[in-house]
């Protein structure tokens, strides 16, 4: 029998008026003086809000509802004079997970984003007036995935990654590119210094376009060699590593969470507080990393 599914929202949006909505934290000043607080000023005064606030209905006023996201949303729409405010209304508190998890916009989210605005008739100069910024800019960041293969463009959807680190991915053939893409997904580096040095080295044959001398500055042909030698071992690695993570993630939380439910035993942990402290000690900093997952 199937479970019936919990919708996360009510089916309706509602339009509520801005003091009826109450606001988790206050927006700081200096927040509200930053070059992010003038883009999403500049996006509503332009073309509106895009993305509704987050509410939740107070269980005691009907008329109260309290902001899960989109606090800055919300306070540039005070300072424009706005009286109310289209919002999506949560059915559960889930306040500090929401927002704890929540992706704030990533280079090729905004890629998408500028891509399905222009194909609605929206122009490149209304564009940058929202997001407050120049239309080589926007015309940059409609062309951001050109030369880059679906399978990296999925692997970094969701990541900040430098906007000039995919000039450097467009460098490779498809199978270093995803190669690379990886790598970065492991070490959680996205720069352009990084993407230069997997480009450094890169064998020949995976390059796009090979050179006869390739050259970075400040590097010497021995230590590119030597660089394309250990990344070609750190991605073995990086593929057995990838290979055994189900098996091995699939046994830490089964030993955790033995080591949790022995913890709740009083009359284990008595017996090893008296007898064996030091296996005590050892599990009880087992349960708080499993807490600070």
């Amino acid at each position: 029998m199937k479970r019936k599914l919990k919708l996360a929202f009510e089916a309706a949006s509602l339009r509520i008026p801005l003091t009826q909505i109450l606001p988790l934290r206050p927006v700081p000043e200096k927040v509200k003086k930053s070059v992010k607080y003038a883009q999403i000023a500049a996006s509503i005064k332009e073309v509106g809000i895009i993305e509704p606030p987050v509410v939740i209905r107070d269980a005691g006023e009907p008329n109260t509802y309290h902001l899960l996201d989109g606090h800055l949303r919300v306070e540039v729409l005070k300072d424009q004079g706005v009286s109310a405010v289209v919002c999506l209304i949560s059915t559960e508190d889930e306040a500090y997970t929401y927002n704890k998890r929540i992706n704030r916009l990533a280079i090729i989210q905004e890629h998408r984003m500028i891509i399905t605005a222009l194909e609605r008739g929206v122009s490149e100069e209304r564009l940058a007036r929202a997001l407050n910024v120049n239309i080589k800019a926007i015309r940059s960041r409609r062309r951001l995935l050109e030369g880059i293969c679906p399978e990296v463009a999925e692997l970094l959807r969701d990541k900040h990654v430098a906007i000039n680190t995919f000039r450097e991915l467009r460098r490779l053939r498809t199978e270093r590119q995803i190669e690379a893409a990886q790598l970065m997904v492991a070490m959680n580096r996205y720069t352009i210094g990084y993407a230069r040095s997997l480009v450094a080295a890169t064998p020949e044959d995976l390059l796009v376009r090979p050179k006869k001398s390739k050259t970075l500055k400040g590097l010497s042909a021995e230590q590119i060699a030597l660089m394309e030698e250990e990344s070609a071992k750190l991605q073995r690695h990086f593929k057995l590593i990838e290979k055994d993570y189900g098996a091995d993630h699939l046994d830490l939380v089964l030993a955790t969470g033995y080591v949790a439910r022995l913890l709740a035993n009083a009359r284990v942990v008595g017996y090893l507080a008296q007898c064996h402290p030091e296996i005590l000690a050892e599990f009880q900093k087992v349960r708080e990393l499993q807490k600070a997952a």
